[in-house]
């Protein structure tokens, strides 16, 4: 027996095997229930998403000797000739006449007029299908006596399903990656992404395997991308060099590593922002998020996509590659006080389970008001009334900060300081209030509102920075704040709210301005002032 195309042979033949097109089955499958049939459908929509399959469905459900209906039985000799692409009475026979009429965009102009005075008082028993991929190049006459189903491009997540479900049922092996890149690949046409099916599974022997399809494509595994993010986390740029060079002896698109790069560039800034939102498989990005600031991923993800941009303005696809990536390791992003931001140290890429726990019961005194904390404060700078140790004091054990001490929000936003606590990192310290630091462990109090920042990769990475910074190993107890203690963002703003109100009544006090005021009945706008930065 001849080979069958998978596209051919794992064609739908009931509404409820289609992939997608959900808004067009439900109100087909209900016209058809009901008998209110129009006598003329055109379906719209880019090639290989379902549009003649689902006209030819639509014309069997019409034709069925126990319809019309919406569950063609599949078995009489209507459904099994137009299954098999011989029912005369597409055009002839049967209960309906069906004329289905394929890319009609492309009929003449005297085609047209020919056919619009039938759409427009057809006989009962004729029902016109037609499908296009360039609507625009209808007539409006022509689209006023249709019904228009707009049928949608496939998401990559649904061709994915769909393939795996066919490779099951063939019994052929694949693995993930594999299926992932012909889903893009297929850029939202199903029979795009089972034509690529069956010339992998050719190309594989039988099989489908990641490294066969990459080959086949002239794409580059993800794994490799990985190492080249792995690479500019520590800004080794001969090895970068080396790597490039590795990639390019594949002859790859270097748009589609640029793509790719840019994805999982995405999937890192998800793991550091929202950690809820990454997928189970994103595990092995849990190191690179702990190593790379939150602000670097978002600059290289701009620099990969503008580079992605101007790829076909440079010399050739590899100088511009090249070049997107040594932009990359030269550019930094600079912290508020203009200095070079350093890397952050690494983070192992296995991480505790959070640690929140509720609030002991011991009475937790609040703090009284500190002084307002400045916003370019160096980096260096720590309180000198209760000076923390310095990282160079290894073995010496630091003095206990009790909540009860007046400067204790001061005190921890210097060590977050010292830390260099950016990012989502940052927010956490900052959001937090500390308790104490005794024995090792840095007890921390959040409030009920942003106790979700207490994470896992956070706090590891929180016992990190903090562990370098005091010269020693370590943990962070997070509690729950049932006191109100300030936290330094909290500082922060009233300090800027501070700073704002004296700026507004500086403003409004100026003999200048009060005399524009008395002179024209001008008006300070309290939004437009903004504070003098020191």
């Amino acid at each position: 027996m001849s080979y069958q195309a998978l596209a051919r042979k794992w064609r739908p033949r009931r509404f409820s095997e289609l992939v997608g097109q959900e808004h067009v089955i439900r109100a087909l499958t209900h016209a058809l229930d009901s008998g209110r049939l129009h006598h003329a459908l055109l379906f719209t929509g880019t090639r290989g998403v379902g549009k003649t399959t689902i006209a030819r469905i639509f014309a069997k459900s019409l034709n069925c000797e126990k319809g019309p209906t919406s569950q063609p039985c599949g078995e009489c000799s209507a459904c099994t000739e137009i299954d098999a692409g011989r029912f005369v009475d597409l055009l002839e026979r049967g209960r309906y006449k069906v004329y289905l009429i394929d890319e009609v965009h492309m009929l003449t102009k005297n085609a047209f007029n020919a056919l619009l005075k039938i759409l427009e008082e057809p006989p009962p028993h004729v029902k016109f299908l037609l499908a296009t991929t360039d609507p625009q190049k209808l007539l409006v006459t022509v689209l006023s006596r249709c019904i228009k189903f707009n049928l949608k491009r496939l998401t990559p997540e649904q061709i994915i399903g769909q393939m795996q479900h066919i490779l099951g049922a063939e019994g052929i092996a694949y693995d993930e990656e594999g299926i992932e890149v012909l889903a893009r690949a297929a850029d939202g046409s199903l029979r795009d992404g089972l034509s690529l099916l069956d010339q992998a599974i050719a190309h594989g022997g039988g099989a489908l395997h990641a490294h066969e399809v990459h080959a086949m494509l002239g794409t580059v595994e993800r794994a490799k991308v990985r190492v080249l993010l792995e690479i500019l986390a520590s800004g080794d740029g001969a090895a970068l060099l080396e790597e490039i060079e590795r990639i390019g002896s594949f002859a790859p698109d270097f748009a589609q590593v640029l793509d790719e790069l840019a994805g999982l560039l995405h999937r890192v800034q998800l793991i550091q922002l929202i950690p809820a939102a990454s997928a189970a498989d994103d595990a092995d990005l849990l190191g690179l998020a702990g190593r790379v600031s939150a602000t670097d991923v978002q600059l290289w993800y701009q620099m990969v996509v503008t580079g992605r941009r101007d790829l076909p303005l440079a010399p050739t696809p590899r100088v511009g590659f090249e070049m997107a990536l040594l932009r990359m390791l030269a550019f930094v992003p600079a912290t508020s006080a203009g200095a070079a931001h350093p890397r952050p140290v690494p983070v192992p890429a296995v991480v505790a389970a959070p640690r929140v726990v509720s609030a002991s019961s011991a009475h937790v005194p609040a703090v009284p008001a500190p002084a307002a904390h400045t916003r370019h404060a160096p980096s260096s700078a720590v309180p000198s009334e209760r000076p923390l140790p310095p990282p160079s004091a290894q073995s010496r054990v630091a003095p206990t900060i009790h909540a009860a001490s007046g400067h204790t929000t001061d005190e921890w936003a210097g060590l977050i300081e010292r830390a260099e606590l950016r990012g989502p990192v940052g927010q956490l310290a900052r959001q937090a209030s500390l308790i104490a630091i005794d024995d090792g462990t840095v007890r921390l109090a959040l409030k009920p509102a942003h106790e979700h920042l207490a994470v896992a990769p956070m706090l590891t990475l929180l016992e990190q920075r903090l562990g370098a910074a005091l010269g020693r190993e370590i943990k962070v107890k997070v509690e729950r704040d049932t006191v109100g203690i300030e936290t330094p963002a909290e500082q922060r703003v009233r300090a800027d709210n501070v700073r704002q109100q004296a700026a507004e009544e500086s403003v409004r006090s100026d003999p200048f301005v009060q005399s524009v005021i008395d002179t024209f009945g001008a008006r300070v706008i309290p939004e437009s002032v903004r504070p003098i930065e020191s």
